[in-house]
């Protein structure tokens, strides 16, 4: 149970995640929409502070703000995106967009209610952990993680490299006009279509 002083931070943090992550959607913005991600994931490492789970805080600090969404940020500010033009197509996946939200909503709803009729399940774990006196958090959750996860751990790598990969394909727009270096094409040309060129000092060609 939480006390007094730490409920105080536990709704203030939960409040300002759960509203930040809503703006993440709603700003028409997308850089206020990765500067609100940012603030989210603040606010959930804060909560996975009060819990005692302080190597998830710091990754969480170090990966996901230092580089993702840091990341996420430059590449919206530097590249030259119609946000417009992606957005247009939206409704098309509108469906597809709705049943997993139906999905998710219901396994939330099943989570909640499983917890509102038998609160002893939260207790019942397969692997507790042990005190911070007798182990230390970071190695008993890589216990956990690579041991009885590991194959679940290898999957979620995968898919967010699937999903990385996707991202870079689908982003890649080839403008017309730009000058490309194709090393194969260099390398395939015969002696005579070299063509040497005089250029004067301090002039291009």
């Amino acid at each position: 149970m939480l006390n007094g002083l730490e409920a105080i931070f536990f709704y203030l943090f939960a409040f300002v995640a759960v509203a930040s992550a809503f703006m993440v959607i709603a700003a028409r913005n997308p850089v206020h929409s990765v500067l609100y991600l940012i603030l989210t994931f603040f606010n959930a490492a804060a909560l996975f502070l009060l819990t005692g789970a302080e190597f998830l805080a710091m990754i969480l600090l170090v990966v996901y703000v230092g580089a993702v969404a840091v990341l996420f940020l430059f590449v919206v500010m530097m590249l030259d995106v119609d946000f417009a033009e992606l957005k247009s197509g939206a409704l098309h996946y509108a469906p597809i967009g709705a049943l997993v939200g139906i999905i998710l909503a219901a396994e939330l709803v099943v989570v909640v209610g499983g917890y509102a009729l038998s609160p002893e399940l939260a207790t019942d774990i397969a692997m507790p952990i042990p005190p911070i006196a007798e182990r230390q958090n970071t190695a008993a959750l890589g216990d956990v993680l690579y041991t009885n996860y590991v194959f679940f751990f290898q999957i979620a790598g995968m898919v967010l490299l699937v999903a990385m990969i996707g991202a870079i394909v689908l982003t890649l727009r080839h403008k017309e006009g730009v000058k490309r270096q194709s090393i194969a094409v260099q390398v395939a040309r015969g002696r005579g279509e070299i063509e040497v060129k005089k250029v004067e000092t301090g002039k291009g060609i």
